[in-house]
């Protein structure tokens, strides 16, 4: 986090703990009305030996042990340095990996949930340019079999967001990939909000005929009017704040849903995660960040990050990628399959493969593996131990939840895979998938693989 992050984060949730009256009520509304209810599935305190440990800090540990308690990460070592204590659970992994749980940073799962059907399209509120106070949490069905197939995967963890017809797509969402009743249920906790925004050709091609944005310029127009507003909105409620914490009251403010996500956005509270292809587009809205005064955490599919990896490393911003899918439209044309090895290749660089895709999803390793190996033939010395990162503690650090999760470290959550061999195979599956050190698949151990409703069928009831 960027010490301007840090202090703009003062703003609305900093205002709203102290900007309350003598009756206790916060100044500003509800920052969170639908926290999370998540609990992690019941877990055993274990220690897995013997493998190959990728850390997701850039360590490779062979012959290596992790020891779990209590659904953290106790320790990571060589065999030899750890001691079992007495009541874990010895898991044997000789010759097999030992990775962080893989995060997919651009999700729809749940949004536009399998089986499809328009019934269940909620991911696009494809009805005005500016429709930032929709959270994607409200269209998530935790019934879409995708979650299931994605654990199989590896994948613990998912940002999950709107879709791109809009300037300003709505809120996203981080979960936790466990079978629940709820949204709430699955929601990662403290994990902060995000913001999905979108560049270039989709809104131009949804709203052109509906009264605008047509052109790149009226994106832009869109975007900066609605920045000017929300920064009117903040003001506001910032002078209402005020006058509360000294005891004068008055009438608040009244709301409006979009400027209060934007509005979160201009505190720092909330992440902006921008749908955003060329590259020249990508500075532009740097430079606009700057003259509103927040920050970009993620451009998203940045098939054209390398002509600006530079600019994007110095920025302090992510780029997710995928590894080589290109040319489905016109601002998706000009690729190269060595994207992501060139934006790492940048001191302070970040690069995330990110999915997109319900089938993707289900292979993340192998998506980075050839990402890795297109660096690789430019001359691009890429390690296991770095690649692994691109799709663990990048996309933690994107989202905002490194701090939890993302690498193999005491004190992290157990959410970890163990692979039946070198992750970055084409015949690599996970064995074994633990969630904060719960067993949430198990490759040999049906029991242990989540079955949702629409998997189960339909039967006829017979008459009585």
């Amino acid at each position: 986090m960027t010490m301007r992050r840090l202090l703009m984060g003062i703003g609305l949730a900093g205002l709203a703990a102290c900007g309350s009256g003598e009756d206790g009520r916060s100044a500003y509304p509800n920052p969170d009305p639908f926290p999370s209810t998540y609990e992690p599935y019941p877990s055993e305190n274990m220690v897995i030996q013997g493998a190959t440990i990728l850390t997701g800090t850039g360590k490779r540990i062979e012959n290596g042990s992790v020891l779990v308690l209590g659904g953290k990460i106790q320790a990571v070592g060589e065999a030899g340095e750890l001691d079992v204590p007495r009541g874990f659970t010895v898991v044997d992994a000789e010759g097999k990996y030992v990775t962080p749980g893989i995060i997919d940073l651009h999700s729809h799962l749940g949004v536009y949930p399998s089986p499809s059907n328009a019934s269940t399209s909620d991911g696009n509120e494809a009805t005005s340019p500016n429709t930032a106070g929709v959270w994607a949490e409200h269209s998530i069905f935790p019934q879409d079999a995708g979650f299931g197939r994605a654990l199989a995967g590896g994948i613990t963890s998912l940002h999950i967001m709107p879709g791109s017809a809009n300037l300003f797509g709505g809120r996203t969402v981080t979960v936790k990939n466990v079978p629940s009743r709820t949204v709430q249920g699955m929601k990662f906790p403290g994990a902060p909000y995000g913001i999905k925004m979108a560049c270039g050709e989709n809104p131009k091609r949804v709203y052109g005929s509906r009264g605008g944005p047509a052109t790149r310029m009226g994106n832009f127009r869109g975007y900066r009017q609605a920045w000017i507003d929300a920064k009117a909105y903040k003001d506001e409620w910032d002078g209402y704040a005020r006058s509360v914490e000294a005891g004068e009251g008055g009438k608040a403010p009244r709301r409006d849903l979009d400027k209060e996500t934007l509005a979160g956005v201009l505190a720092g509270d909330i992440i902006v995660h921008m749908h955003c292809y060329r590259g020249d587009e990508m500075v532009q809205v740097l430079d606009m960040a700057e003259e509103f005064g927040y920050e970009v955490g993620t451009f998203h599919h940045a098939i054209e990050a390398y002509k600006v990896a530079d600019i994007l490393a110095e920025n302090d911003v992510c780029a997710a990628v995928w590894a080589d899918w290109w040319g489905f439209k016109l601002e998706a044309y000009d690729a190269v399959r060595e994207n992501a090895a060139l934006v790492a290749n940048q001191p302070n660089g970040c690069v995330v493969i990110h999915s997109d895709d319900p089938n993707g999803v289900q292979r993340l390793n192998q998506e980075a593996a050839k990402a890795m190996a297109d660096g690789r033939a430019l001359g691009i010395d890429i390690a296991p131990e770095e690649a692994i990162t691109w799709i663990t503690a990048n996309p933690a650090k994107a989202a905002g939840i490194l701090d939890r999760t993302g690498t193999l470290e005491s004190g992290k959550d157990a959410d970890l895979v163990i692979w039946d061999q070198d992750p970055f195979s084409v015949y690599a599956r996970p064995e074994k998938v633990f969630v904060d050190g719960a067993l949430m698949f198990d490759r040999e151990d049906e029991t242990r693989q989540p079955v949702f409703d629409y998997e189960l069928g339909q039967s006829a009831l017979e008459d009585a």
